[in-house]
């Protein structure tokens, strides 16, 4: 499965559960083609792929396809998160509860600074960074996301990878490149979300859309 089909196949497993939430027991393929902004065609090939039937009159079977699409995208317990840095991006995801429907929990924040941790304010326990080894294991923690300063970003980023953490969602500033794992043979997956960099290109994009257009033709 490439990249471009698993984006398609998370978005097809997030409208599902929103469609079963509201009541709804059936689904048709242009119904899940209008939530990952493809066509229907597309939809039916990716299934097919996957070896995912329905009927030509009665559509798909929304607990099935649930189902069905949990299992190849290795979805069972919740995974835990953590998050390092609460300041206001992770706080922000702290509080954020819509990741539960992906079987995805945000289970306990990091931070440098006594007065954040001290605080028993927040909806998850925040330890301090000195914790962190101790806490990965406990949580069975295999994804973090750093949302830390710039000047703290790779720092942050080595004390993970050693603390035996897989992947690195990374809100800072600066690019992390991927490292080696610490603990296996697999290197630590790292994605950057640079978010004044997106707004820049939104930006670029809403200035000049003729080069976006052209760009959109030849792919």
């Amino acid at each position: 499965m490439n990249s471009d089909m698993l984006v398609r196949i998370t978005r097809y497993y997030r409208a599902l559960n929103r469609l079963r939430a509201i009541g709804l027991e059936k689904v048709f393929a242009h119904n899940l083609a209008d939530a990952a902004g493809v066509s229907a065609a597309v939809v039916r090939k990716d299934f097919s792929i996957l070896a995912i039937h329905g009927q030509k009159r009665g559509g798909y079977e929304i607990t099935d396809l649930i189902d069905r699409i949990s299992g190849i995208l290795g979805k069972g317990e919740p995974q835990n998160v953590i998050v390092v840095g609460c300041g206001r991006i992770g706080k922000a995801l702290m509080h954020y509860s819509g990741f539960e429907p992906d079987g995805i929990r945000i289970a306990a924040g990091f931070d440098s600074d006594p007065l954040v941790y001290s605080d028993a304010s927040h909806p998850v326990p925040v330890y301090p960074i000195s914790r962190l080894d101790e806490m990965v294991d406990a949580l069975d923690a295999k994804v973090a996301i750093i949302t830390v300063p710039e000047s703290a970003a790779a720092d942050t980023a080595e004390k993970l990878m050693e603390a035996g953490i897989k992947g690195i969602l990374n809100f800072s500033p600066i690019t992390l490149k991927p490292h080696p794992a610490a603990k296996g043979d697999n290197p630590v997956i790292i994605h950057n979300i640079n978010i004044a960099l997106e707004l820049e290109q939104i930006f670029y994009q809403i200035q000049f859309p003729d080069e976006k257009k052209q760009k959109d033709t030849e792919e």
